[in-house]
């Protein structure tokens, strides 16, 4: 390691620390020492580090000591160039080696060292938009001709973008490859996802003469009602158009129906081309509010023709949800084959393509499509194989993984510096050592490492890393079921179906105990504080505090009460109740229908993103639980059940006796 750690820096910086201090050291444990180390080098104190680095030559992690060294020393990209390519070419093994090269590549991209850049750029595996700002940078100052090509997609984004991003498109524009037209789509992409402050910048491209008044463009995304109320009748060029539809997008936030009203009022100052972007707008806007006149709005976007924007792949995504809602089959496959080949691929639109297919007395065509798709583990899977007459049965014998197998997995360098930093409890450090050291591996070098993460209680790595096979598959690994007897005793007390309780503890937490959401949820069943507070009352716990939350008993017995109180608001129907319990009980009862809806409709249509995606994966998960633990099977189908329509069966004084707030 004397590439990497300090010489008379080093020294030197030992013979500022006060004796005291250094005996303290002398005494630490060599996890002591790597915490140590890790919080010298976030406050800069580079001499401590040195020492530390000292003291953990030959320890699984000392990785970052090297890089905790290293990494000040980016400043100075040329003279560090000899100890970084070391450090990459020591390490391949660790993804710090690629997040160094990365950067070390952005300082290389801010101070222009092209020579250097070009060298190393090919390396990175893991880039992002800035790195790739500055590859098109260097490729452009060597007239590179595809670069024109490469760079122009990432104007057309509404997102804001970084600095380095800058300079590519001002030579893109500089050059013609960017004409003023693609300034103004890239403008109106800004202003459809609300970002004004990016609009602003791009404003900036636009002749004097022409670009929107900024002042006007603040009082629109301020009020955008009093906007229009003052400027309807001034709509008079494009740059009055753009913000005058930038502010009926933020009457859309109201409600498409009120959005509409007062679209009728000025829509005749639009030439066809905006009124079609403009319904298009509104229609997918309905759409993922369910209201059902999103449809009919989708019709009269379509009816500019010529002149009629194209949908996106998710604008026609919910096209084809609003189409199901309404059991109109012959839309639902028109606008899947709207969709970009890619899209109509994906397991969502294959499966309801063959449906719609079938639901036409095209049988043969809908079961070649089922047929492959069937053979995929998930709830799509699941719906074609049921669709294809087979029931799910046992599950196929599983590969497990030999001893030698398993002793290789121990041994391997990444495997063991991710056991550190669990041990240490630093998880982000940990999920990235581990996410590098598999992601070669093939189904049996996967399935030894799931087993490893297993034994030692990592049970979110182990069904992740089970999750990934591709021929062989241990479905133990992949639905592990730990807690069972802790389970038990709150399944008994509840009545719950363990399977599907399994099933949505396996989506929320991988059973990771402390586990902890943006939001705030905790724990194995993610309960929002004030959702366990509510059901520590309900249950007299007389000195609950919110650190209980966390235990796996107390986590269980209160998770288990509210996915029963939620499940008892809906008829004890599991779809509805995972949907409640990951969106609140309100959300999950206005996503009915005025009419009964098949299960896997109501799921298909679910607004929030996460959510649909959740329900999905709980409801899944329960049918492979069920496997495992050798249940009598059910159906996915039967499972998901017929959502009653919006009328019925909901204890509404009961709801309001809970905050609706769980997720």
């Amino acid at each position: 390691m004397g590439n990497f750690f300090a010489g008379s820096a080093g020294v030197a910086g030992l013979a500022g620390l006060s004796l005291a201090i250094y005996a303290g050291i002398l005494a630490a444990s060599p996890d002591d020492d790597f915490i140590a180390m890790r919080q010298a080098f976030q406050v800069g104190d580079s001499a401590r580090v040195a020492l530390y680095a000292q003291r953990l030559q030959g320890h699984v992690l000392e990785p970052y000591a090297a890089y905790y060294q290293l990494r000040p020393q980016l400043e100075n990209t040329s003279g560090s160039a000899d100890s970084i390519k070391k450090f990459l070419s020591r390490y391949q093994d660790s993804p710090l080696s690629d997040r160094l090269q990365g950067e070390w590549l952005k300082a290389l991209g801010k101070t222009q060292q092209w020579e250097l850049f070009a060298e190393a750029y090919p390396g990175v595996i893991n880039g992002d938009t800035e790195l790739t700002c500055y590859s098109l940078q260097q490729r452009l100052g060597t007239n590179d001709d595809n670069a024109f090509n490469a760079a122009r997609p990432l104007w057309f984004n509404g997102r804001d973008l970084p600095a380095s991003c800058t300079p590519v498109f001002e030579m893109l524009i500089s050059a013609g490859t960017l004409t003023l037209d693609d300034v103004w789509t890239r403008l109106r992409l800004a202003l459809e996802t609300g970002n004004v402050s990016v609009a602003k910048r791009i404003n900036q491209y636009l002749p004097g003469n022409q670009a929107l008044n900024e002042r006007k463009l603040t009082a629109a995304t301020d009020n955008p009602l009093r906007y229009l109320e003052k400027h309807r009748n001034e709509i008079k060029t494009r740059a009055d158009r753009e913000i005058a539809l930038f502010a009926m997008l933020r009457l859309l936030r109201s409600g498409p129906d009120q959005a509409y009203v007062y679209w009728t009022r000025i829509r005749g100052q639009f030439n066809e081309k905006d009124r079609s972007y403009f319904m298009v707008q509104l229609a997918d806007q309905a759409a993922r509010r369910l209201n059902p006149r999103a449809l009919g709005w989708f019709k009269e976007a379509a009816g500019a023709g010529s002149a009629r924007v194209p949908l996106s792949d998710a604008q026609l995504g919910w096209k084809t949800r609003a189409a199901l809602r309404v059991g109109d089959w012959g839309l639902v496959l028109e606008t899947i084959e709207a969709m970009s080949a890619a899209e109509q691929e994906t397991g969502v639109w294959r499966y309801w393509k063959a449906r719609a297919l079938k639901a036409q007395g095209k049988i043969v065509e809908a079961n070649a499509i089922l047929a492959p798709l069937s053979a995929e583990h998930n709830f799509y899977g699941q719906l074609a194989e049921e669709d294809l007459g087979v029931v799910m049965s046992a599950l196929a014998d599983p590969y497990k993984a030999t001893r030698e197998e398993i002793t290789v997995i121990e041994r391997t360098p990444g495997i063991q510096r991710a056991l550190a930093l669990y041990r240490l409890n630093l998880r982000t450090e940990a999920i990235r050592e581990w996410a590098w050291a598999i992601r070669d591996f093939d189904d049996r070098q996967l399935l030894a490492a799931a087993e490893v993460a297993r034994r030692n209680g990592l049970y979110d790595r182990a069904i992740h890393t089970a999750d990934k096979t591709r021929l062989q598959h241990d479905f133990s690994l992949r639905f592990l079921a730990p807690h069972r007897e802790a389970m038990r005793d709150a399944l008994k007390q509840q009545e719950l179906d363990e399977a599907w309780v399994y099933g949505l503890i396996r989506q929320e937490s991988r059973f990771v105990s402390d586990a902890r959401s943006s939001a705030g949820a905790m724990g194995l069943m993610q309960l929002m504080p004030g959702t366990a507070k509510w059901v520590a009352r309900k249950l007299g716990m007389q000195k609950y505090h919110k650190t209980l939350v966390t235990d796996v008993n107390t986590n269980l017995m209160l998770g288990t009460y509210y996915l029963k109180h939620v499940l008892t608001l809906f008829d004890d129907q599991s779809l509805m109740a995972s949907a409640a319990y990951n969106a609140g009980p309100g959300r999950a009862r206005q996503w009915r229908d005025e009419k009964p809806l098949e299960g896997a409709i109501y799921a298909e249509t679910i607004p929030f993103n996460e959510t649909r995606d959740y329900v999905k994966k709980v409801m899944s998960n329960s049918m492979y639980y069920a496997s495992t633990f050798g249940h009598q099977m059910r159906t996915l189908t039967q499972r998901l059940g017929v959502v009653a329509p919006k009328s019925n069966g909901v204890n509404v004084s009961e709801e309001e006796d809970k905050p609706d707030e769980n997720q």
